[in-house]
């Protein structure tokens, strides 16, 4: 079983900055590729990036790409999202979540552990 603990989330006006990070016990760090999900009212949950377990490589979804930055600390087994020049739109409870599988996985249903979420909003 994987751990997951979302912190740092909050009210940021728009064009403002907030990282997120997630702490994950219970698993060997290394064997896991971590990934943020967000999902706002009323709507389905999203992808927004995964950084992979073998090559570190990262990947993001074209909403926050350019904006947001993931990256992950196999010394201290956190994985972090720092978002920059946020929006109203990115008002959303943001999920970290942790799969076996390498690549960029984007698609919700590969993921086998998530964490509890944290409230993100962005006002105008």
């Amino acid at each position: 079983q994987v751990q997951l603990v979302e912190s740092g989330g909050g009210l940021v006006q728009a064009g403002g900055s907030l990282t997120l990070s997630c702490a994950a016990s219970g698993r060997t760090f290394t064997t896991l590729s971590l990934a943020w999900f967000r999902q706002a009212p009323g709507k389905e949950r999203e992808f927004v990036a995964v950084v992979s377990r073998s090559s570190g490589n990262s990947y993001y979804a074209d909403s926050v790409k350019g904006r947001f930055t993931i990256s992950r600390d196999n010394a201290k087994n956190t994985v972090n999202l720092q978002m920059n020049s946020l929006k109203p739109e990115d008002t959303a409870v943001y999920y970290c979540a942790a799969s076996s599988r390498d690549g960029a996985l984007t698609q919700r249903g590969i993921y086998d552990y998530w964490g509890q979420g944290t409230q993100v909003t962005v006002s105008s």
